[in-house]
C-alpha cells in the first residue's frame, strides 16, 4: 500500500507539472486570443499542410530507428548482438511508457532486451545512461549554439534602463554585465571558496558518506555516467556512433522544421529561428511530462522574439508537440503489440523468458 501511494503521488506530481504549464500558457488569454489560436492551428489541416506533418512524423520515426541502431552499438563491446527490430521495439516501448509513467520506459526497455535478447538488465541500463548523458551534452551544445546565433537579436531587445544615463539596456548587455559583475565580485570568491572547502570535507569524510544509501546512489549514478562516456572509445566503430548521434539530432530538428512549414505565417522562416525554437523548446521535454504544456509555452515565447504573435506561436507549438506525441503513441502501440506477440511465440516454442 505504501509503495502504491508513493507511485501515485509521483504520478500526480508528474502530470501536475504539465497541467501547470498548460495553465500558464493560457491564463491571460482573452476569447479573441483563443480565436486566433484556433484559426492558427487550423492552418495545419488545410491544403498541402498534411505533407509537412507527414514528413515531420517520418523524421521522428527515423530518428528513433537510428537511436535503436546506436543503442545496439553500445551493447556490442559487451558481447551482445541485438537484432535491429528488437532494439527499435525496446526504444519505442520506452518512449510510449514514459508518456504514462515517469522513468518506467527505461525499466521496460531494459526488461524487453532481457526477455527477447537475454541481455542482463544492468548492462542495458548502463547503455541507456550513456545515451542520456550524451544526449544531454548535445542539448547543452545546441542551446549554446542558439545563443551565439542570436547575439544580434539579444542586443536589440531592450529590457532595462540605466538610472544614471536614462539609456535603454539590451538583454545582451544585461547578461554580460551580470556575468561580469559576478565574476569580479567578492561573492564569486566566497562561493568558490565554500565549494572548494565543501569538496575537501566530503573527500576527507568519504568513508562516512559511503554508508549513507542516498549518497551511495548518487555516487553510483555519477560513476556509471562517467564509465558510460568512457565506454564509447571501446566501440568497434566510434565514428559511426558519432554520425548516428548527429543524424538523430538533425532529424529532431527536421521534425520541428517540417511542422512549422505547415503554417502560412511561418512559411519562409529562416534556419536561425527554427533552430532557436527547436533548442529552447526541447527544454520542455526535460522539465515536463513528454513536453506537455512546457514545449508549446517555450516555443511560443521564443517565436515572440522574432515578431510572431504569441497565440499563433502557441498554436504552432501545440501542433508540433501533437505530431511528436501522436508518432510516439501510434508507433509505440504497434511496438507493444509486436512485443506481446514475440513473447507469446517464445512461450509457444517452449522458450523461457528470462525475467519470469
Amino acid at each position: 500500500m505504501k509503495g502504491f501511494l508513493k507511485r501515485l503521488i509521483k504520478l500526480v506530481l508528474f502530470f501536475g507539472v504539465g497541467i501547470l504549464f498548460v495553465y500558464l500558457s493560457v491564463k491571460d488569454m482573452t476569447p479573441e486570443d483563443f480565436e486566433i489560436l484556433k484559426a492558427s492551428a487550423a492552418q495545419a489541416t488545410k491544403g498541402s499542410a498534411w505533407i509537412f506533418l507527414a514528413l515531420s512524423f517520418l523524421a521522428g520515426v527515423t530518428a528513433h530507428y537510428i537511436r535503436a541502431l546506436r543503442s545496439r552499438q553500445l551493447l556490442q563491446p559487451l558481447g551482445y548482438e541485438v537484432r535491429r527490430s528488437t532494439s527499435f521495439i525496446a526504444v519505442m516501448v520506452c518512449y510510449i511508457s514514459n508518456l504514462a509513467f515517469p522513468r518506467l520506459g527505461e525499466i521496460l526497455r531494459c526488461t524487453t532486451l532481457r526477455q527477447l535478447e537475454r541481455v542482463p538488465f544492468e548492462k542495458t541500463l548502463g547503455s541507456v545512461l550513456t545515451e542520456r548523458v550524451i544526449d544531454m551534452i548535445f542539448l547543452l551544445l545546441i542551446l549554446l549554439a542558439a545563443i551565439f546565433m542570436n547575439t544580434d537579436l539579444l542586443n536589440t531587445l531592450m529590457v532595462d534602463t540605466d538610472p544614471a544615463t536614462g539609456l535603454e539596456i539590451s538583454l545582451g548587455e544585461k547578461l554580460s554585465s551580470v556575468g561580469y559583475g559576478f565574476l569580479h565580485s567578492y561573492k564569486f570568491f566566497i562561493a568558490f571558496g565554500v565549494l572548494a572547502i565543501g569538496c575537501l570535507v566530503i573527500y576527507w569524510t568519504r568513508a562516512r558518506w559511503t554508508k549513507v544509501p542516498f549518497f551511495v546512489k548518487i555516487k553510483d549514478f555519477v560513476v556509471g555516467m562517467w564509465q558510460g562516456l568512457l565506454s564509447v572509445k571501446d566501440l568497434k566503430n566510434p565514428t559511426l556512433f558519432v554520425i548516428y548521434t548527429f543524424v538523430i539530432w538533425i532529424l529532431y530538428f527536421l521534425q520541428s522544421y517540417f511542422t512549422f512549414q505547415a503554417f502560412d505565417f511561418l512559411s519562409g522562416i529562416g534556419f536561425v529561428m527554427v533552430f532557436t525554437v527547436f533548442a529552447i523548446g526541447n527544454i520542455g521535454f526535460v522539465v515536463g511530462p513528454g513536453g506537455l504544456g512546457a514545449y508549446p509555452l517555450l516555443a511560443a515565447g521564443t517565436f515572440i522574439l522574432y515578431g510572431i504573435d504569441y497565440n499563433a506561436g502557441l498554436a504552432a507549438g501545440w501542433v508540433s508537440w501533437g505530431v511528436q506525441t501522436v508518432m510516439v503513441l501510434s508507433v509505440g502501440f504497434v511496438a507493444l503489440c509486436t512485443l506481446s506477440l514475440m513473447k507469446k511465440n517464445k512461450k509457444n516454442n517452449g522458450e523461457s523468458l528470462s525475467d519470469e
